[in-house]
């Protein structure tokens, strides 16, 4: 399925107007349209004004509006009202994640996913990595807090594995996040922040709600369920990005602002990478069970359905991993 409709990032300051079934972005350069029947969702990486009118009409149409901060950090979203709700589903999301036993199970399936993934990055590299041999340990895991400590050790076992792919400029030396401490780590972060608020606007667009989640404890300030589905999706869209983009020099020291305990991409750097991660969420792999193209961005939401099918009792889950 090929989207007719797109993702819109405003990168500057600016005030969101509307007259009739348009959106204007008017910022220091001029005046934009923005049809509202081609949005898909709206990045917004400044500071970011808009009148009544124009959230009438994104709340009306169902387009969700993520902010960020300065530093290109999720700040929040404008979600609206939920036009999909279904009764039953949210009564079986809350009892398996009331059961131990069933939130313990699927929390697990998202780390096995994540685990596939990190382990065809690596592979993709040619790297040998003990990724499977910890995920052994997951078996013997009693409860949330032991899983997340298998994971944790994967992804620095994963993480480990990075240098060797990166240049000696980029080394990553450790995962550092708030502040990221260098370059590679302020990709990922900037890059995790992306797949984060990608992965809503999917959630959105189906009958799940997005504070119920499995693997991550539900939080008042977050749409956790986000965070358990984008465990699966980091390694192939960002990491694989940050690989391609350093080793193809499309991004240099020039591309970040650094200060005495802080690296982060600056504006140059955040639309070098914004382009190219849009264009992977466009790019199509020919899906193996639909037997048809399907878009990176149409396989989170194929993702959430198949929660809802295992939500329902349909079909038991199996996590995403690549298959290509």
């Amino acid at each position: 399925m090929i989207h007719t409709k797109k993702n819109y990032y405003l990168m500057s300051d600016g005030i969101l107007k509307r007259k009739e079934n348009t959106l204007y972005f008017v910022n220091k350069d001029g005046k934009k349209p923005i049809p509202i029947n081609k949005i898909y969702a709206i990045y917004a990486y400044g500071s970011l004004t808009f009148s009544s009118q124009a959230v009438h009409l994104l709340a009306k149409e169902g387009i969700a509006i993520h902010f960020f901060n300065y530093y290109g950090f999720y700040d929040g979203s404008f979600y609206p009202r939920e036009t999909l709700l279904s009764g039953d589903l949210l009564v079986k999301q809350v009892e398996h994640y009331l059961d131990p036993e069933k939130r313990l199970w699927l929390a697990k399936q998202f780390i096995e996913g994540a685990a596939g993934n990190m382990e065809k990055v690596l592979s993709y590299y040619s790297l040998e990595n003990g990724i499977s041999h910890t995920l052994n340990d997951i078996e013997g895991s009693g409860n949330i807090t032991e899983a997340m400590n298998v994971e944790a050790r994967m992804r620095s076992e994963y993480y480990s594995k990075m240098d060797e792919i990166l240049p000696d400029k980029f080394k990553m030396e450790g995962r550092s996040r708030r502040p990221p401490e260098n370059m590679v780590n302020a990709l990922i972060s900037f890059g995790n922040s992306l797949v984060y608020s990608t992965v809503i606007s999917e959630i959105y667009n189906t009958q799940l709600n997005p504070t119920i989640s499995y693997l991550h404890e539900p939080s008042e300030r977050r749409y956790s369920l986000a965070l358990d589905l984008s465990e699966m999706f980091k390694p192939i869209l960002v990491d694989r990005l940050i690989f391609y983009m350093v080793n193809k020099r499309m991004l240099s020291e020039d591309d970040f602002e650094r200060d005495l305990n802080y690296c982060l991409l600056n504006d140059q750097g955040r639309k070098r990478f914004i382009k190219k991660y849009d264009e992977r969420l466009k790019k199509t792999i020919k899906h193996r069970e639909l037997n048809r193209k399907v878009s990176y961005r149409r396989l989170i939401r194929l993702e959430a359905y198949k929660l809802i099918k295992h939500l329902l009792g349909t079909q038991e889950y199996k996590p995403f991993v690549m298959w290509w």
